[in-house]
């Protein structure tokens, strides 16, 4: 059945050719779009929706989450809040109460926080494995991901956990472990910092993941200066997500690479890191991304329109910039031409907000502006 969405004050469609549209109007044909152009020149559909004048966008795309988990970190919030520092070795006690939960509570958790973002607007959404860093555990978690998620990626080499010997655990990753989920998942990740995996070990595990024909996708330079980035780009991979700290050859890498950087603005507030240098990268030629890094100790938030606001308010983007690192920008780091963009051929997935322009998105931040949202042709929130 084709429908018509008309009455679009503002469209921001991210392809190069439309631009940004006022008046505009466009036609979903089932999961698809058909159409996208000015109102007045709109085909006839099987049902017409005015949305009188409101801003729309592509869906969000949040290629950054953890949310197979169970348990709470509270407490270690509020001491972080009081001063004590941020440290990898807190996804310890996910870890425990992860490997103690039932399928059932895991898939109610997942499904509830895939629910919440997309009634903020995301309408594709990565997420990891991590909370298990057994093979039974980490396939369970693959498995439950892979019903909820549009991405899963598999992040065995998440910690070492404790009592283990590093190197015989990355044995184990990029053997066993690598070889049971690898039917689940498209991607491989790695923690490459100081507290998780050096450099020589994520090196491993992501030729391992290269091997088995999987996608690579590296956490690095959050808590310091670090290999993360060169480590990314040297072995192609898809994304390096938080890049915190850069180094002037880490930005000249990216920027003559395929690599995009994913930035995470609320965990940088959450574990009062420095914000990532957005405009830094932006000036130099780097393809950006915006995502939540949505998980229980040190980003839980799903909203990506926080992350976008906090982008434009202390990052120094543009509100187009923030929009596009958050729609387009995510699908370019998880390889995907059908989302972020609103064109014919692509997802039909829309975000009416209950504002005229994209711009109220900063201009009234921590305000809930999502009015309807469109996934895959299909009304979602």
């Amino acid at each position: 059945m084709a429908v018509l969405i008309t009455g679009i004050g503002e469209l921001t469609t991210n392809d190069d050719e439309l631009g940004t549209l006022t008046g505009a109007a466009i036609v979903f044909d089932g999961p698809v779009i058909a159409w996208v152009g000015p109102a007045a020149a709109a085909p006839d559909a099987d049902e017409r929706i005015d949305v009188e004048g409101r801003a729309a966008l592509p869906g969000w795309v949040d290629s950054h989450t953890h949310l197979v988990f169970a348990g709470d970190r509270t407490a270690e919030f509020e001491a972080r809040m009081a001063g004590q520092p941020y440290s990898a070795g807190g996804i310890a006690v996910t870890v425990d109460a992860t490997r103690a939960a039932t399928d059932a509570e895991l898939t109610a958790n997942l499904r509830r926080h895939v629910s919440e973002a997309v009634r903020q607007g995301t309408t594709c959404l990565e997420t990891k494995t991590g909370y298990g860093l057994t093979v039974a555990d980490e396939v369970r978690a693959a498995r439950i991901a892979a019903a909820a998620a549009d991405e899963v990626t598999f992040l065995g080499a998440h910690l070492v956990p404790p009592g283990a010997d590093a190197e015989s655990y990355v044995d184990l990753v990029c053997g066993e472990m690598l070889d049971s989920v690898a039917g689940s998942v498209r991607w491989v990740d790695v923690f490459c910092e100081t507290g998780a995996f050096d450099e020589a070990q994520s090196e491993r595990v992501l030729r391992a993941a290269a091997r088995h024909g999987l996608g690579l996708r590296v956490h690095g330079n959050q808590l310091g200066p670090g290999p993360g980035v060169r480590l990314a780009v040297r072995m192609g991979a898809a994304s390096v997500d938080h890049c915190s700290h850069l180094s002037d050859s880490d930005v000249e890498a990216l920027a003559s690479s395929d690599t995009v950087a994913t930035l995470l603005p609320a965990c940088d507030l959450s574990t009062r890191q420095p914000l990532a240098p957005a405009r830094r990268l932006l000036d130099a030629g780097v393809t950006v991304a915006l995502a939540t890094n949505a998980n229980p100790g040190s980003s839980y938030t799903t909203s990506m329109g926080f992350c976008v606001a906090t982008a434009v308010l202390q990052m120094g983007m543009s509100v187009a910039e923030a929009v596009r690192a958050a729609t387009l920008g995510g699908a370019k780091a998880l390889r995907r031409t059908d989302v972020g963009v609103l064109r014919p051929g692509a997802r039909a997935d829309l975000h009416v907000l209950d504002a005229p322009s994209r711009t109220h998105l900063a201009y009234r931040p921590g305000v809930p502006l999502t009015w309807r949202v469109w996934r895959q042709g299909t009304p979602a929130a």
